[in-house]
């Protein structure tokens, strides 16, 4: 039987913070450091990465999308709904007699 080829070691610097987050993940996963760096590494290699990250920025596109045609939807609601409003409004509010038109005119101008 051949032996698997031995493992090589690699002395790496991290950040602080990256570290803590290494240790605590390999901690809840009751796994060693360098199992879970030797991990990250491999699948931060691995051809299929760029797939990967390219699904998920798919799959963001069309939430967003998805989001994108609700809010065009609805704001046409809302345009219906106001046009049938103002309609509503002036058919059945009388006009107002002519002396008022007039200073209704007036005060309009001055805003």
């Amino acid at each position: 039987m051949s032996k698997p080829p031995k493992k090589q070691r690699l002395s790496v610097y991290l950040e602080p913070d990256v570290m803590k987050a290494l240790a605590a993940h390999a901690a809840r996963r009751n796994q060693s450091r360098s199992l879970i760096a030797e991990a990250a590494i491999a699948s931060f290699l691995s051809p299929d990465a760029a797939e990967r990250q390219e699904a998920a920025t798919t799959k963001r596109l069309d939430q967003l999308d998805r989001r994108m045609t609700r809010m065009e939807r609805d704001l046409g609601i809302s345009v219906e709904m106001l046009a049938v409003f103002v309609r509503f409004w002036l058919t059945t509010n009388p006009p107002l007699p002519e002396p008022a038109q007039a200073a209704a005119r007036a005060q309009a101008g001055e805003r």
